[in-house]
């Protein structure tokens, strides 16, 4: 596994080697520095005063108000014209250890002791307090916490199972999990990645359940991250991956609670970004992209039969086009002679050939599809359904195109819309487009050469060192058992953490450990 230590993904980095500044004693000379690195924002706010019979005694509280919560700056004020009242000792050192115990039983409170520690808390919505004659500081909690409530998810809708969603908060979307995974062996480590933003991400695993080597794994790639913004999950997500230049998604991301959960149950590991629903969950396997959450909820033979019917609409979307392009190009025999008259009989008329003209449709379509998504809500629907039907029915009535490709369209568009997973469903779209290519080309030998290059990249392909195509390439005995069909609950094997064992020993014979024996069952 090749991951490299330096990622090039900015020019114009930070330089992290300068030392921590530590703060001065002088309370002044502190204020005027941070006011100057923040380039006098106007949303700085710096209060100083002092308490009675101890007039030389200066201190200040500073935040971001843009940042804070007002409710509980109003309660700190209220708390801190009580001590003012109050006769402190002429000593800072003694009046910081005793404010500082003050605050200790009303919020959560730290204290720092240089420049970067406390440009950091501001940063993140607390309230600095400093002391003259004291080169140290103390924080206190009172960031706000506004932001979009739990509410339902809106990319992966579902009939029946919970249907609370992520939000972009971190602290909420921890909640929720751990609502779910009422266990003391449920882990949270927190990362700050990025120079400028700071991100804070969270890695969650099970203790005893995810394996140790992909959990150090994971984490030693993530430290290895160096870049200068982290705005999403995918920033994450590409960073890290096995095969960066593969188009095939290695990690499954969702905002629902329960999906996550019932990862991190299998044995997985949850990637939590601050400020995104999504949720990245690792190491995943390809027949997991095919899968939803309603799968468990449902009866097994009707959940069974809907999950294959997935994977023939992958089949339809990658290769319907293709087909269609090579068979009336090249393979003009394979097609029923009443089937072939109709096609003849419609293109009769049609100046393009066939590829030209599936192209054609096919860019249609997607150039619909894109405006549908960034149309405004209420009419981006009707612009896609008002603009297929339109332009379709008047290509076909102008003979720029034949009936037939409609139908072909229509088909390879409907079925890319069964697929669970958005980031599945776009790389089988783009691969859609090369099959094209070598079908009108080279006919059904292309497609057939095409296939197998994609079987042996998938086969190439490892999430997390995990390959993709487990457990069916390499076989996993019993490993079947919720891949293309899902057994009904008595038949899957459980041990007593109530993991899967059929997920288990996937990780189990993943390539961190080679030396493990192929035969070896899960105990």
């Amino acid at each position: 596994m090749k991951f490299s230590k330096k990622m090039n993904v900015r020019n114009d980095r930070i330089n992290k080697t300068n030392p921590a500044i530590h703060i001065s004693k002088n309370i002044n000379e502190n204020i005027s520095k941070l006011k100057s690195d923040f380039g006098h924002s106007s949303d700085i706010e710096v209060s100083c005063f002092n308490f009675n019979n101890n007039k030389d005694l200066i201190c200040a509280n500073i935040y971001i108000k843009s940042l804070v919560d007002k409710n509980i700056i109003n309660s700190l004020s209220l708390q801190l014209s009580k001590l003012k009242r109050q006769c402190y000792d002429t000593e800072p050192d003694i009046n910081f250890d005793m404010l500082m115990n003050y605050f200790c039983g009303i919020r959560d409170s730290k204290e720092g002791f240089d420049y970067e520690t406390l440009y950091d808390d501001l940063l993140s919505g607390n309230t600095v307090f400093l002391i003259d004659g004291c080169n140290k500081f103390f924080t206190v909690v009172t960031k706000s916490t506004e932001g979009r409530s739990i509410e339902q998810t809106t990319s992966q809708t579902v009939i029946r199972g919970p249907k609370d969603g992520f939000t972009e908060k971190i602290d909420s979307n921890i909640l929720l999990i751990r609502r779910i995974v009422k266990s003391k062996d449920l882990r949270v480590e927190n990362l700050s990645i990025g120079s400028i933003t700071k991100t804070t991400v969270v890695l969650m695993y099970i203790n005893k359940i995810a394996k140790n080597e992909i959990v150090q794994e994971i984490r030693s790639r993530l430290n290895k991250i160096e870049i200068n913004a982290v705005l999403d999950s995918g920033y994450i997500e590409e960073l890290i991956k096995d095969d960066k230049y593969s188009i095939f998604p290695t990690f499954l991301n969702s905002e629902k609670p329960d999906s996550v959960a019932a990862a991190l149950l299998e044995g997985k590991v949850a990637i939590l970004v601050d400020g995104t629903p999504y949720v990245l969950t690792a190491p995943a396997l390809m027949v997991e992209f095919f899968q939803s959450s309603e799968d468990y909820y449902h009866h097994y033979i009707v959940s069974s039969m809907i999950r294959f019917f997935r994977f023939i609409a992958f089949f339809l979307t990658l290769l319907t086009p293709a087909t269609y392009i090579a068979l009336t190009t090249f393979h003009q025999e394979m097609i029923p002679t009443p089937l072939l008259i109709s096609i003849a009989t419609q293109r009769e008329e049609v100046p393009l050939p066939v590829f030209l003209e599936a192209l054609l449709m096919e860019l249609t379509f997607e150039i619909l599809r894109e405006a549908g998504i960034r149309m405004p809500r209420a009419i981006g629907s009707a612009i896609s359904i008002v603009g297929a039907l339109v332009l379709g029915e008047a290509a076909v009535n102008a003979g720029l195109i034949s009936a037939a490709i409609v139908v072909v369209v229509a088909l390879t568009a409907i079925s890319s819309f069964a697929i669970p997973n958005y980031e599945m469903s776009n790389a089988i779209r783009t691969l859609r487009f090369l099959l094209m290519i070598l079908a009108g080309t080279l006919g059904l030998y292309g497609v057939f050469m095409g296939l197998l290059i994609l079987i042996l990249h998938l086969c190439k392909i490892k999430s997390i060192t995990v390959p993709y195509l487990a457990p069916v390439a390499p076989k996993v005995q019993g490993g079947n058992r919720d891949t293309f069909f899902r057994f009904p609950l008595w038949k899957m094997k459980y041990n007593l953490k109530g993991i899967s064992t059929d997920v288990a020993k996937v990780n189990e014979r993943s390539p961190v450990n080679p030396n493990q024996n192929e035969k070896q069952e899960l105990s």
